[in-house]
């Protein structure tokens, strides 16, 4: 564990004897008469450790110089470890040095024992600074490649620039936010677009999807568990909270939690503490909590459904997203985008949206919103011959064309109860293949059955 050192001491007999002392301990040894070029000297050896004098002009035995130069070191590497050197008189001034920051002092006459294994201390503690330092970077860069890749909102319509302006102000903020809409609106690139702009980008951003969730694993997901918590917990595991301690943790389909549920997630947020399964040690979380619901969580306090009380909590600014019909031009911004992914994806390059097909697009109701386009694209992508993509190259439910025509009496319950309907007739009851064309998971998939009574 050989590390740099440099001497600082205007006694050139102290450095000489100092140097020899030493050489054999380090891998490299300087030393300087004064302190004026220490830190250029540093800066260009890497240099570990300092043993630095707490004086050098004759007369002067105050130690402030020491002083000065140690927190002129600090400055500059926070990391390095500094011994001062300093004759028994000076002790109560060697105390002050390394409560200001110093690893520790030697005295002289010095004891060549004591004195290596005084440095050998401090070079292990530098070490073990640069392994944390090194540790935390790449504990930040793996983060951030977890992290799936943000893409910039797109649309100019006047609802979507009243949500970015929206994102703007609230960014910067730790206020709770809740994201309201309809299924494929993109409530969760909201939640990124949030985080991304937020003090806490550096860390990560915890998606749940409370809606796959079940009862049963609902403490073990959100709050972890301890080893022999139940039957199958082999070993402890770390819950979503957890996880997204000092980033953030998105919350998506918080209107599917029972009113038992409720009642454990208020009392985490309200206390800023969980406790894992099978264990009765409080665990501080610090989180910024963003949720989204495609439910109307004002109606369903009002049936006894969600309390209020959670409401208040996960609310302090609402955000919410306007459907794909009524955003105008953004349908034609929106697909020009995925045609471009889709094409650099499929290796289709020159891929063109018609005028004719535009029109389609336009005209089209898209209750599946922005995830019904972005499959619409892909597909189109993958079955094109053509470069130009016309209107039979999108086929889109015919029952949806006339925008908001077929659904003048129905609430947004019951299309999406048509639209899991229409999907499965369509796909003849695979299950897997109507998740993925509804772009959400089996799980999902199942609840939303269940919850139709289908």
């Amino acid at each position: 564990m050989k590390g740099k050192i440099l001497i600082v001491d205007d006694n050139k007999s102290v450095l000489t004897a100092l140097e020899m002392l030493l050489q054999t301990e380090f891998e490299d040894v300087a030393t300087l008469k004064t302190p004026d070029t220490m830190i250029s000297v540093i800066g260009q050896n890497d240099i570990d450790l300092v043993l630095l004098d707490m004086n050098f002009r004759a007369g002067i035995n105050s130690g402030n110089e020491g002083l000065f130069w140690m927190r002129q070191i600090l400055d500059f590497d926070p990391g390095i470890s500094i011994v001062m050197i300093t004759a028994h008189g000076d002790v109560e001034l060697a105390v002050s040095a390394v409560k200001k920051g110093a690893f520790d002092f030697i005295l002289k006459p010095w004891d060549n024992n004591k004195l290596i294994s005084t440095l050998h201390a401090g070079l292990k503690l530098r070490k073990s600074k640069l392994e944390t330092k090194k540790l935390r970077e790449t504990t930040v860069i793996l983060k951030q490649q977890l992290m799936p890749p943000s893409y910039s909102l797109i649309g100019k319509s006047e609802p979507m620039q009243r949500v970015m302006e929206m994102i703007k102000k609230v960014s910067g903020t730790d206020a709770n936010i809740l994201i309201t809409g309809e299924n494929g609106t993109g409530k969760e690139l909201i939640a990124r677009e949030i985080h991304r702009h937020s003090n806490r980008k550096k860390e990560m951003l915890v998606s749940v999807d409370m809606g796959a969730i079940s009862e049963s694993l609902f403490e073990s997901e959100l709050f972890g568990h301890v080893k022999g918590s139940f039957t199958d917990a082999s070993g402890d595991r770390t819950g979503k909270f957890e996880l997204a301690d000092k980033g953030t943790l998105f919350l998506d389909e918080i209107g599917n939690l029972n009113p038992g549920l409720q009642a454990k997630m208020l009392a985490a947020l309200q206390n800023r503490t969980i406790v894992r399964l099978g264990s009765n040690t409080e665990i501080p979380i610090d989180i910024r909590l963003i949720s989204a619901t495609n439910k109307n969580l004002e109606e369903m306090i009002a049936r006894g459904e969600f309390r209020q009380d959670l409401l208040y909590r996960i609310n302090t600014i609402s955000i919410e997203l306007p459907p794909l019909r009524e955003r105008g031009n953004d349908i034609l911004l929106l697909a020009g985008f995925y045609l471009k992914k889709y094409s650099s994806k499929y290796d289709k390059a020159g891929l063109k949206i018609s005028s004719l097909a535009g029109r389609k697009l336009l005209k089209y109701n898209w209750p599946g919103n922005v995830r019904e386009l972005q499959h619409s694209v892909e597909k189109a992508v993958i079955l094109a011959d053509d470069e130009i993509l016309g209107e039979n190259s999108f086929s889109l439910n015919e029952n949806f064309h006339a925008r908001g025509e077929n659904f003048k009496n129905q609430t947004l319950e019951e299309m999406e109860k048509e639209l899991i309907l229409q999907s499965i007739r369509k796909e003849k009851g695979n299950m897997s293949a109507v998740s993925k064309n509804l772009g959400i998971s089996r799980q999902t998939l199942y609840n939303k059955l269940k919850r139709y009574e289908v």
